[in-house]
């Protein structure tokens, strides 16, 4: 039994009200909750451990050391890889200007290719845009269809020989498509081809297993994994790390410093310069002990259910128009109401407790897509029920009769 009621209890944000009225929190693909396990956790490294890291000989030091690679154990085995694979970032947009950037000076060369998709954040286009304006580099993107899941035989079209780079989100921030992300790895890899995925949505909702996907590069962010914000983790193969020069430059990445020359540590370090979040990396620690231990196919198959209800009540509103039809579906749901307003929606729905988003959720493109400029975004997660979806789906309804 998936005990929803026991869950919501390891919430402390769940129980507040807003404007009276019970937090509906339904902006997880913005920002997820944090369980009270994660919260006393960082407050405890900072009661009891607070430390720099990898340079102290003292106790207070070699105990904050322990829980920071401790971290970077746990998130190297949650994702199928090993320790030294995993560099720590501030979250997926450092994570990916990290790989754009270092890429741009060690890979990419004039008349280059780097493949794209529709369906893509800006997170995962603008750095590649700094790549390609640097290396003089081409972005070619791959278009989505009408359910807003990739054209696998326009994706294979665009890989070719001069394919360097192809990244591409594990699950849709728009529209919740769960991309074929083995399939597409291998027909890249097949080109030869690095390929990088943003795993923002991803890793929140689906088991992953870097090995099995194929993947070069994985990269997430661990407030939206339950984790404390300004720490996230990029996945890489060992062989890559080892070929790749620093990006940054300064304590904890060097072996040895003059002013003629400094050598590198290997990685993971020569890829984590200066005083690391390890408070962050604790509670991520601490969150992804927390997940395991509710189970990740659990929780999948939960949040599938859950999913599928909401989307009955909110097909059920007239004048509710949802963006995609994607045949598997991850978080998120986005629809746009007949002459009423995104933020108008939001707004009416703030006032009943009920908080999502509305905008372009950072990736403008793939609503331009399906003609849009914006939409309204519920995002689920776990802790949600199906009486936060009763309410959200009726108070769409009062919105609907008072147009």
């Amino acid at each position: 039994m998936f005990d929803v009621d026991s869950i919501r209890r390891d919430f402390p944000i769940l129980q507040r009200r807003v404007h009276g009225k019970p937090l509906v929190w339904l902006d997880s693909a913005a920002t997820a909750q944090k369980p009270r396990a994660v919260i006393d956790r960082v407050s405890r490294f900072y009661e009891h451990e607070n430390s720099n890291i990898h340079r102290g000989t003292h106790t207070l030091a070699e105990e904050a050391c322990d829980a920071y690679e401790g971290a970077r154990a746990k998130v190297a085995t949650f994702m199928g890889a090993a320790s030294p694979e995993i560099v720590f970032v501030r979250g997926t947009t450092e994570g990916i200007n990290l790989l754009a950037s270092i890429l741009s000076e060690s890979l990419l060369k004039p008349g280059d290719e780097i493949l794209l998709t529709q369906a893509e954040h800006h997170a995962n286009i603008v750095p590649w845009q700094f790549a390609a304006r640097k290396t003089s580099a081409v972005i070619r993107v791959a278009p989505v269809d009408d359910n807003g899941e990739i054209i696998l035989e326009e994706y294979g079209r665009l890989l070719g020989p001069r394919t360097k780079v192809v990244s591409f989100t594990h699950i849709s921030n728009v529209l919740g498509t769960v991309n074929p992300v083995r399939e597409m790895s291998a027909m890249a890899r097949r080109e030869g081809a690095i390929v990088v995925i943003d795993g923002a949505q991803g890793i929140p909702h689906r088991q992953v297993d870097v090995k099995a996907i194929g993947c070069d590069f994985y990269v997430f962010s661990g407030h939206k994994l339950f984790a404390p914000g300004g720490i996230g983790a990029v996945y890489g193969r060992k062989e890559m790390w080892e070929r790749l020069p620093p990006w940054q430059g300064g304590g904890n990445m060097v072996q040895h410093v003059t002013f003629e020359r400094s050598t590198f540590a290997p990685p993971p370090k020569r890829f984590e310069a200066g005083t690391p979040a390890v408070a962050a990396a604790a509670g991520l620690g601490t969150a992804i002990d927390y997940l395991n231990g509710i189970g990740l196919a659990a929780i999948e198959q939960y949040e599938t259910a859950l999913l599928e209800y909401a989307l009955e009540g909110i097909r059920s509103i007239p004048g509710v128009r949802l963006v995609g039809a994607p045949r598997e579906r991850g978080g998120v749901i986005s629809f746009v109401m007949d002459r009423i307003p995104d933020p108008v929606v939001a707004e009416k729905l703030d006032a009943e407790g009920i908080a999502l988003r509305a905008g372009t959720h950072c990736a403008l493109p793939v609503l331009t897509r399906f003609g849009l400029d914006s939409s309204v975004r519920p995002s689920f997660a776990f802790y949600n029920t199906r009486a936060e979806a009763d309410a959200l789906t009726g108070a769409l309804h009062r919105i609907s009769r008072g147009r």
